[in-house]
């Protein structure tokens, strides 16, 4: 559930654009189990109204854009577990033979309409922490037959377990704003593509920035609201850790009728949006 009203964010206008890590005061391994709990949660049962974000391939479809005929050709055991805030896909079309890399993959939605939109010769690897939505994607690998161009590893989005330059694509759907420490993410991005390799990115953003005592809140983190950057702070952040042509292609409003939206709506504009950035040759 969604924190209580205790928990509302405090807006602050004067917070430094330059704060992609979580204040120090804030408790990291209190954050990450919070977080774990979470998508942990979704993935034993995925019910929709249970969370304070959609949950599902109907509302990947009506809200974020995604193809109806696509999702329902996937197992029914990853869509329905899909949290996705935005659909990374509207940043381009997947080269065929890729190498894509789902850096937070949870249940596979994504990961493996990559793996299909690749071909045969493609290949898509999904890291996530959840030994919940590991275990939902790899069977769903099988279950679609793409087992043997999918590869599911445990690991962490700040700590790749990939080789340097060894992906052509890197997806990333809602989780950027949960990292305590997004340069660190968004550089092992930038690490283990190839030159000339791509990101696309969907996260949350805010309309105005939050207060730093908001910002050390972990419950609110694991809401997706207190690591969220503003729309125009996450682009130069892209860019900070070393990605070029950075392009936003697509906003999105994943939260409208949830409880989120119920408690901050009035006090905080929370949405999402859709980037594409490329690592320089």
């Amino acid at each position: 559930m969604l924190p209580t009203t205790s928990l509302r964010p405090v807006l602050d206008a004067q917070v430094p654009a330059e704060g992609w890590t979580c204040p120090t005061q804030l408790d990291r391994d209190r954050l990450g189990r919070e977080v774990l709990a979470m998508y942990e949660r979704v993935a034993a049962a995925p019910r929709p109204g249970e969370f304070h974000f959609h949950v599902g391939a109907a509302y990947a479809a009506s809200r974020l854009g995604y193809d109806t005929a696509e999702l329902a050709a996937l197992p029914g055991s990853c869509t329905a577990r899909f949290a996705g805030v935005g659909r990374p896909f509207a940043a381009g079309e997947v080269p065929p033979g890729a190498t894509v890399l789902d850096h937070a993959c949870g249940a596979g939605t994504d990961l493996l309409i990559a793996a299909r939109r690749a071909g045969a010769k493609g290949r898509a690897i999904g890291v996530d922490l959840t030994p919940g939505m590991q275990e939902v994607a790899r069977e769903a690998a099988r279950e679609a037959g793409l087992g043997g161009r999918v590869e599911i590893l445990a690991g962490d989005f700040a700590a790749l377990p990939l080789p340097d330059a060894s992906v052509d694509l890197v997806l990333s759907n809602g989780v950027l704003n949960l990292a305590p420490d997004k340069l660190q993410v968004l550089r092992e991005v930038r690490r283990v593509l190839r030159p000339g390799g791509e990101l696309w990115l969907s996260d949350v953003v805010l309309g105005r920035p939050l207060a730093a005592g908001s910002r050390a809140n972990a419950a609110l983190w694991a809401a997706c609201v207190g690591g969220a950057l503003t729309e125009s702070d996450l682009p130069r952040a892209v860019t900070h850790a070393g990605l070029t042509d950075v392009c936003v292609v697509a906003r999105h409003d994943p939260f409208g009728g949830t409880s989120l939206a119920d408690k901050f709506g009035r006090h905080l504009q929370v949405t999402s949006i859709t980037l594409r950035a490329r690592r320089p040759h």
